[in-house]
């Protein structure tokens, strides 16, 4: 009778975990689509530069803004690139293991070696979440989102800094 119980108990909790496994990584993700002038980069004055792009590929997910993850290809010149905001500490999130055309091991290696340069894509995409591009010399771009410093302190509770805009009433 124990023996039955222990494995029934097993099953379960591999059924339980399968389907946890399955929501954390494949559910939730959908598609993402791009048109030129969707993506930009942000310069010194604030203003957004367009990022002319090609072979874009993009994941999001309705349940955290932290999980969009993209792709591309660009042919953006260099004196534009010498005008956009560099993040020198960026570091890439780890994307799905299905999603393999972006590598945040090698990218995060790769902006610490100097092969890449992340730049500020969208400030504030969306209260507290930064979108980051990161461009290789050979036109290959990575993109994803970071929680800035406003979110950082407005997520866990904490009164904004000086420097953040007002918080939206549904964080407050």
């Amino acid at each position: 009778m124990a023996r039955i119980l222990i494995v029934g108990m097993l099953v379960v909790a591999a059924v339980f975990g399968g389907a946890m496994y399955y929501l954390q990584v494949y559910a939730y993700y959908e598609d993402v689509v791009a048109a030129q002038g969707d993506i930009t980069l942000t310069v010194a004055d604030g203003d957004p530069i367009t990022l002319p792009f090609s072979d874009f590929t993009g994941i999001d997910a309705i349940s955290s803004p932290l999980r969009y993850r993209a792709c591309l290809s660009t042919d953006i010149d260099t004196a534009t690139l010498a005008a956009a905001i560099p993040l020198p500490f960026a570091e890439p999130r780890i994307a799905p293991r299905w999603f393999d055309c972006f590598d945040a091991p090698q990218i995060g290696a790769d902006l610490r070696e100097g092969l890449a340069t992340a730049y500020m894509g969208t400030a504030n995409l969306q209260y507290g979440i930064d979108r980051v591009i990161a461009v290789y010399p050979d036109g290959r771009a990575y993109l994803w989102h970071e929680i800035n410093a406003c979110g950082e302190a407005v997520f866990n509770r904490y009164p904004a800094p000086d420097t953040c805009p007002p918080a939206p009433e549904s964080l407050q």
